[in-house]
């Protein structure tokens, strides 16, 4: 029976949490249906099985972390399960086919008639043997070569089998065999309402029970804005929640358990993308020799183009924001300071400049900070870009970014203006030489340079943090000063 052991899905994981299983025990399941969700250090993974048969054994519970290699699932194969299932007793009546020889019956143990008949037997059926060994049937040789062969993609080892060991025994007069012990049937397993991992982390911090949310997703999932439905409800009080019940538009709700009065501590391990983050940040911020440099803008034309943007024909379909535009803006700038796009190698000696741009976009999840990041950034028209971010920052808002999307990147952006901050001194991903961040856009007074009027503007700060090892202040300043040339005049972006 072959053991699913836990592979290494990233680069050089070493461990990763079950977050939920897809199946339960007694599912019968082909190769390459998903079986379990898993998060290791940087995202959430749906593993496939690597093999076909039915469910005997979830032998990792959710919620728990285990090393790479460990067995977390179960899988008979059909001979498997076939040849585990309880045989049927044998007895007088318990079929029309069933014979019973009575050996206390002369006649049917010794000579004459009863020793005739079972002369007649054994010549029909011959010999009882075991099979040789390596006489498997081809369809149980294919099975288990294709177990190997994926087994072989996912983990160490693969498909094994037991020897058999080669014997001739005589054959045995039949008798009436005692029933065999009926095989306990496998615990009920709790069937839970259909949601994603941050929707039941969502639900749980609000102390929501999935099962009274309507569930509004597809095949009755119960997503986000159905959890955060069901709390608005909740928090109007208990009239307007009857009256929804007794319409049969909302199931009944159970309002969220009272906090204990001594709990005055929640603990939280440290795992997962969060282990990951704040091992990364350490090594960074002890390793690379950070500056950083602010400068605040005058944006009001650039706020004014992306409203023009978004009525743009060719951009109707596309989600067009200020970070689009400085984006594009920070591509612009690399052309005249390409060392921002570069990393200090320190075991070769040297300093590697890039010509190519990963451009990564810090997002927010419920796991954690993630750093996904755009490849070839410096190809794409300003259509393909903002698609490109907008797939990017959807699915890191999900949990589903992939340990290959966060690899690689070469220049980050960080974006802490969506929580009404207006700067802050980023620090830099390791594999990386700078990272922008950009602070909230907001009205603010502002002196007009040609009148020296004070005048009301979309006025923003970002700021600069670069590794000074070989980024000089005269690069940094440059690259900072470019960002915001195009950030006040988007037209001047002609001019790189």
């Amino acid at each position: 029976m072959p053991e699913y052991l836990l592979p290494d899905v990233g680069e050089g994981l070493t461990e990763a949490e079950i977050v939920s299983w897809k199946v339960k025990v007694g599912d019968v399941i082909d190769i390459n249906d998903v079986v379990v969700e898993i998060e290791t250090a940087k995202s959430l993974v749906e593993l496939p099985s690597p093999y076909a048969g039915t469910v005997t054994g979830l032998l990792v519970p959710e919620g728990e972390t285990v090393p790479v290699g460990t067995p977390i699932i179960a899988i008979a194969s059909a001979d498997e399960a076939a040849a585990a299932a309880p045989a049927p007793a044998s007895g007088p009546g318990s079929g029309p086919g069933d014979m019973v020889i009575d050996l206390s019956n002369p006649a049917a143990s010794g000579s004459g008639e009863g020793e005739s008949l079972v002369g007649r037997m054994k010549a029909e059926r011959g010999p009882m043997r075991r099979p040789r060994k390596g006489s498997a049937s081809p369809s149980t040789e294919s099975a288990a070569a294709t177990q190997m062969q994926v087994q072989g993609a996912f983990a160490p080892g693969g498909a094994q089998s037991e020897p058999v060991i080669e014997a001739d025994e005589p054959a045995v007069p039949a008798t009436p065999a005692p029933p065999l012990p009926a095989e306990p049937a496998p615990a009920p397993v709790d069937e839970r309402v259909l949601a994603k991992p941050p929707v039941r982390k969502l639900a749980k911090e609000m102390g929501i029970d999935l099962a009274s949310c309507t569930a509004s997703g597809p095949y009755g999932t119960v997503t986000r804005d159905d959890v955060v439905a069901q709390q608005r409800l909740v928090e109007e009080g208990a009239p307007a929640q009857e009256r929804l019940v007794e319409e049969g538009a909302l199931a009944p709700v159970s309002k969220p358990a009272a906090r204990p009065t001594g709990d005055r501590e929640t603990r939280e391990p440290i795992k997962g993308v969060r282990k990951m983050m704040g091992a990364a940040m350490v090594e960074s911020a002890f390793t690379i020799p950070h500056v950083t440099e602010w400068v605040t803008v005058d944006v009001s034309r650039t706020t004014e183009l992306v409203e023009r943007l978004k009525d743009h024909r060719e951009l109707r379909d596309v989600k067009v924001s200020p970070l689009l535009v400085i984006a594009r803006a920070v591509l612009l700038a690399m052309r005249r300071t390409p060392e921002i796009n570069s990393l200090w190698d320190e075991a070769a000696g040297e300093v590697v400049i890039k010509h190519y741009v990963n451009l990564g976009i810090a997002a927010a999840t419920p796991r954690g900070l993630v750093v996904p990041n755009v490849k070839d950034a410096q190809d794409l028209t300003l259509r393909e870009l903002g698609e490109a971010l907008g797939a990017l920052t959807a699915t890191a808002r999900e949990g589903r970014t992939q340990p290959a999307e966060m690899s690689g990147g070469t220049f980050t952006i960080t974006n802490v203006g969506v929580f009404g901050v207006d700067a802050g001194t980023p620090i830099i991903n390791p594999g990386e030489s700078a990272i922008l961040c950009v602070g909230a856009i907001s009205k603010r007074p502002w002196v007009d340079e040609a009148t020296g009027e004070i005048v009301v503007r979309d006025v923003t700060t970002l700021a600069l943090s670069f590794d000074h090892r070989h980024i000089d202040g005269e690069k940094g300043s440059r690259f900072l000063a470019d960002v915001a040339s195009i950030l006040r005049d988007p037209a001047s972006a002609l001019l790189f």
